[in-house]
């Protein structure tokens, strides 16, 4: 799959070429396309040449990723073919980048596999924070059972009420004897009967 720019400018003579294959895989009971070499033409001559890693979808799917380059800050997912080559030289980035080489129709690209993982860097930080709000989440919530436990035990604990005993001297200054026919009889002065220590 070439990529021609024609007339523009400088880039008259510049060809991207795109070197894909396809396989069939019988666990997946179906052909994979590949993106398999990537080299840069000027007049007719290579000029450098890259190998593609990572760049594969079903063949009947489109492959899309946010950035395809040479580059170590985007995940370099082309990788110059040698040292002695002239690729360390360049430096190619594609920019939202969807390639379908196989089973085209209309025109359009078909359903794209997405080259972003499930473990990209943002959502593992994001399983990382809700794993420690969890841990922090549990260590409250026993701190919380743990001090109520405290409370029942201490209750449990409590020295139960005690009454101390009145002293007959007592009972006399708070009594006082009313006369009555036949009858005796006391009048209580104080209504304060005991004291209670918790």
């Amino acid at each position: 799959l070439s990529l021609k720019f024609g007339d523009i400018g400088n880039l008259k003579g510049l060809v991207i070429r795109f070197l894909l294959t396809t396989s069939y895989y019988q666990l997946s009971v179906q052909n994979w396309f590949s993106l398999h070499r990537l080299q840069l033409l000027y007049n007719h001559s290579i000029q450098a040449t890259f190998n593609a890693t990572r760049i594969y979808a079903p063949a009947s799917y489109s492959y899309h990723c946010e950035h395809v380059s040479s580059l170590q800050r985007y995940d370099a997912l082309l990788i110059p073919s040698s040292a002695n080559d002239l690729s360390k030289l360049w430096e190619v980035t594609f920019i939202d980048f969807q390639i379908q080489g196989f089973n085209i129709q209309e025109g359009h690209f078909a359903y794209a596999k997405d080259c972003a993982s499930f473990f990209s860097p943002a959502i593992l930080m994001g399983l990382v924070m809700s794993l420690i709000l969890l841990l922090v989440l549990a260590y409250a919530l026993h701190m919380l059972i743990h001090l109520k436990s405290l409370d029942r035990h201490y209750e449990s604990k409590a020295a139960s009420a005690y009454f101390a005993q009145m002293k007959d001297n007592d009972m006399g200054d708070e009594k006082e004897p009313l006369r009555s026919s036949g009858n005796e009889s006391y009048e209580l002065r104080n209504q304060q009967f005991c004291k209670i220590y918790i």
